[in-house]
């Protein structure tokens, strides 16, 4: 029987376009520097010829259709609750059934140690199987003791093989499965090495058709590239039902879980972490969390307040100006849009008349937060102008809006949930844009002073007369 030939193609990691030679740009999506090589199989052709398909037989199939009124659509039977709740939040009320969900984030992260939780609290009542390439049973185990997770109903295996796995889940059948990771699985078939376009493509296909023929729901762990994106290509981000990234300074202890990506609920819902030495601990109230250790009579600071999904998050916004005695001075943002600080230092100096063309600028979001919300524009002029003048903003003085070009201050949405977050944690003075003020009622919000500003120039005013 013929042998089958090795070829080098090269793959684009962002629509999957095969191209016999290397090329700069993609010329199916376009994208520049994504065409990486891959080594694959070319069949050899028979010596008779290429044999002809088998014609399809008119009105015969395996396939058998179910009525819609009979599927299950109660959240007893189509999500599991985790018991994780800031992990049920960001995945839309528990994982459902049938769902393959990505993972990824930086190296260190906590990847593997929030999904060895996960299955520690669902297997008190289903079987887990967790499946790794990149570490021994034994590594697993240590770590689930160091946890503290419960091990009666979690089977491991470490194994890469993916028709093998995917042949132990068909045989065990269990409640949920996990992948750790995608980037090391291989298919004994596909001639090229692991991690590559072809194996990590087909590794998933393989694992998103086991997972919905059985409605076993399952989580897969992907490596990200040096630009923070997960490594492989974009089509396995699309077949799939989720996509989860951790975010956060590996340094800090804080941890941000984001849906980029969500078939069964909202992309805007966040869940935060806090890395301790036994796990992942939930934050249920991350506005005191952020706020911890806030510098009192320090200019530069002022708190702004940013909708996640459905929750309002009080944080710590610092700015920093310094004279510069270099013709171009410099600009550093951490935590917030680079190019919309610049924005909001041209409409200061523009609007509101404060020069900053002579002062290094630095604007960094306290706790790892990257704030891309415009509620934010307001709070970052104020610590800018703060710093500047070196007048401290009142400690318990909070600002919210958006700030346009022409230095207004624009309405935002979500204010009254805002405020009452604002009134909760105990501020006294709100800085909201004035046209907000007629859509709700200040009597509700007793003890929080609102102040209404139309215009830039009056939101730093009122931080004066503080």
């Amino acid at each position: 029987m013929p042998k089958d030939k090795l070829k080098t193609i090269y793959v684009c990691t962002q629509c999957g376009e095969t191209s016999p030679r290397w090329l700069g740009r993609c010329p199916s999506c376009g994208a520049w520097n994504t065409m990486t090589e891959d080594v694959v199989a070319e069949p050899a052709k028979a010596s008779g010829g290429k044999a002809a398909a088998a014609p399809r037989v008119t009105g015969q199939t395996s396939l058998v259709a179910q009525k819609l009124k009979n599927i299950s659509t109660t959240e007893e039977k189509s999500r599991i609750v985790t018991g994780i709740s800031e992990l049920d939040r960001v995945l839309g009320g528990g994982i459902v059934i049938g769902s393959v969900t990505l993972i990824g984030g930086e190296p260190g992260i906590g990847k593997s140690t929030i999904l060895l939780q996960l299955c520690g609290e669902v297997s008190k009542t289903l079987n887990v199987l967790y499946v790794t390439g990149e570490e021994s049973v034994r590594q697993i185990k240590l770590r689930a003791v160091r946890l503290n997770v419960p091990e009666d109903n979690i089977s491991l295996v470490a194994e890469s093989d993916v028709d093998e796995i995917c042949g132990l889940i068909e045989s065990m059948k269990p409640d949920l499965v996990v992948i750790d990771s995608i980037q090391t699985m291989r298919c004994t078939d596909i001639s090229s090495s692991s991690g590559t376009v072809s194996q990590v493509k087909e590794s998933s296909a393989r694992f998103l058709s086991v997972a919905k023929t059985l409605e076993i729901p399952t989580f897969i762990v992907g490596h990200v590239n040096k630009d923070g994106a997960i490594a492989g290509p974009k089509v396995m981000e699309h077949i799939v039902d989720t996509v989860l990234y951790f975010e956060g300074d590996k340094t800090l202890p804080y941890r941000v879980l984001r849906a980029v990506k969500n078939r069964y609920g909202s992309t805007n819902e966040i869940g935060m972490f806090d890395m301790t030495g036994r796990g992942l601990a939930q934050i249920e109230n991350p506005s005191q969390v952020m706020l911890e250790g806030r510098p009192l009579g320090i200019s530069g600071t002022c708190v702004a307040c940013v909708m996640e999904g459905t929750r309002p998050v009080l944080s710590e916004i610092q700015a920093l100006a310094t004279k510069t005695s270099f013709p171009s001075p410099r600009r550093t943002a951490s935590g917030f849009d680079y190019n919309r600080m610049y924005l909001l230092l041209a409409v200061l100096e523009k609007r509101a008349g404060y020069a900053f063309y002579n002062q290094d600028v630095y604007v960094n979001i306290i706790g790892g937060l990257k704030l891309d919300e415009t509620a934010c524009d307001l709070p970052v002029c104020i610590a800018l102008a703060s710093s500047l003048l070196d007048l401290p903003v009142g400690e318990k003085t909070l600002a919210i809006g958006e700030v346009g070009l022409g230095g207004e201050v624009r309405s935002v949405t979500h204010l009254e949930t805002r405020l009452r977050e604002a009134q909760r944690v105990g501020f006294d003075t709100a800085i909201v844009p004035k046209h907000n003020l007629k859509m709700i009622d200040p009597s509700q919000f007793s003890g929080l002073k609102l102040v209404g500003v139309s215009y830039l120039r009056e939101a730093i005013n009122a931080i004066k007369l503080k």
